[in-house]
């Protein structure tokens, strides 16, 4: 026999739109998410249960219906950008942001962003004025250069400089710095991009300063010699490669500029910290590199930007050209710029540079903080132990380097199910797992997020006696 009678029936009982937008629930969602999305919610929800109805479901209440209708506009509507928690000790963590800002650089970026700003006004002259002077002049004093520009990226630096100072010429680079780093980023590629001709020289592990006098002798129409640093990986065993001021000193001879492209570009010694000397950006100066790039966003611990520093012969027509203005950085970036080389220009950097406070942070600190979460935890239920570990810098930076720490191991049956439980909190807790061991490190988790990291700890693993 049909249940067509029976589900026709189910059908007329569905409420309409209009009598579900006159709701006293229905109404706050109208107030939080706007009409329109609101009726279409309804009606996206009320097409769903017909369907249900005819496959011989009952009818939800209008209870129900209403929470239905939410979970769809909280889901339609949400961020696809959100805050996580950083919970895998990996410092510069490219697919999590990078490097997460100073409290004075989030603030600098907040003031410019409530209303006008001199982005582009001279307030003493009264009249326009450049973007490119926001941050050059604490850039030039930090690293010795006599001219800097800011761009949206390391990428669209190198970009720029390349099709400036090189287009239609020749560029010679060491057959071993043909580097591709996260994202697609070939350096052969983005050459090509700038309309500059590639010239490569040496083997893959092994090139000499003579291989590239071999270049410069042969190719008349060469415009600059370029380094390219190896950001992500390491050459190692029967390896050779020319210094910077061996290339410097050999570009003179032939009259080119050497560019330098150090992709992370660090201002502090990573030596100091246990870890393998990052080339510095001041260090690149002092050789006599004529024009220098690297990442705001990486070791020196500020908002995404591309740097050029260098000599003003060839950084001050970089400004001029066309492509400086399809790369320019915003007033957000320039402002947490100024505010982030402030920190070093005051000599504070590792008490207020997240990325720094992390690298330096003591082990000792480290496993004070894990001893305190393990005791909280446990209030709650959560058994785990603290288990020696490694952090990594991350972000192309200092490729095999580590630093110790101190991990919390959770005891999980199916550690990538728990894994998924802490993505899906609010906010999201990003871990990793270690040898079939969830783990969380303390030193990449900021210190104002560890009570929403401890609460989605325990209200993902408490037991269910204590849960109640």
């Amino acid at each position: 026999m049909s249940n067509e009678p029976m589900n026709n029936e189910k059908l007329r009982q569905i409420p309409s739109v209009d009598r579900l937008l006159g709701e006293e629930g229905v109404q706050a969602l109208d107030t939080a998410y706007g009409h329109q999305q609101t009726v279409n919610a309804l009606r996206e929800t009320l097409d769903a249960v017909r369907d249900e109805v005819r496959a011989g479901a009952d009818v939800p209440d209008v209870t129900a219906l209403i929470a239905r209708a939410k979970a769809r506009l909280q889901a339609h509507l949400a961020p696809t950008l959100r805050p996580v928690i950083n919970a895998t000790g990996v410092i510069i963590h490219t697919n999590l942001g990078r490097a997460p800002l100073s409290v004075a650089t989030r603030t600098a970026m907040d003031a410019v962003s409530r209303g006008y700003s001199t982005l582009e006004y001279d307030l003493q002259a009264g009249q326009r004025g450049h973007r490119t002077l926001h941050a050059e002049k604490l850039l030039c004093e930090l690293t010795g250069a006599e001219a800097a520009l800011v761009v949206n990226n390391n990428a669209g630096a190198v970009l720029l400089a390349l099709t400036g100072l090189a287009q239609g010429r020749g560029v010679v680079i060491s057959r071993g710095q043909l580097v591709e780093i996260g994202g697609g980023f070939r350096v052969p590629e983005v050459m090509a991009q700038s309309g500059a001709r590639l010239i490569e020289v040496g083997t893959t592990n092994r090139t000499h300063l003579r291989d590239y006098a071999m270049a410069l002798e042969t190719n008349e129409d060469t415009a600059l010699i370029l380094r390219a640093h190896h950001s992500n990986f390491r050459v190692v065993g029967f390896t050779a490669e020319p210094g910077l001021d061996e290339l410097v000193a050999l570009g003179a001879e032939h009259g080119l500029p050497v560019m330098d492209d150090l992709g992370s570009g660090a201002l502090l010694d990573t030596a100091q910290y246990g870890l393998a000397h990052e080339p510095m950006v001041q260090e690149s100066i002092t050789a006599g590199a004529a024009v220098v790039c690297f990442s705001g966003d990486k070791l020196l611990g500020g908002p995404q930007a591309g740097i050029i520093v260098g000599q003003a012969t060839h950084v001050e027509p970089l400004k001029r050209h066309p492509l400086a203005r399809a790369l320019r950085a915003d007033k957000l970036c320039l402002a947490g710029l100024q505010a982030t080389l402030l920190h070093y220009l005051k000599g504070e950097a590792t008490e207020h540079i997240p990325v720094w406070q992390m690298i330096s942070r003591p082990l000792a600190e480290i496993g004070k903080r894990a001893r305190r979460w393990q005791r909280t935890l446990r209030r709650d239920g959560v058994l785990m132990e603290i288990v020696d570990g490694r952090s990594t810098v991350g972000g192309g930076s200092l490729p095999g380097e580590t630093l110790p720490t101190k991990l919390v191991a959770l005891s999980v049956a199916h550690p990538d199910q728990v894994a998924a439980q802490l993505r899906a909190s609010e906010p999201p807790v990003i871990t990793r797992i270690v040898e079939d061991r969830l783990v969380l490190d303390p030193r990449t988790v900021l210190a104002e997020e560890e009570p929403e990291l401890l609460r989605a700890v325990a209200d993902t693993l408490r037991p269910k006696d204590l849960a109640s």
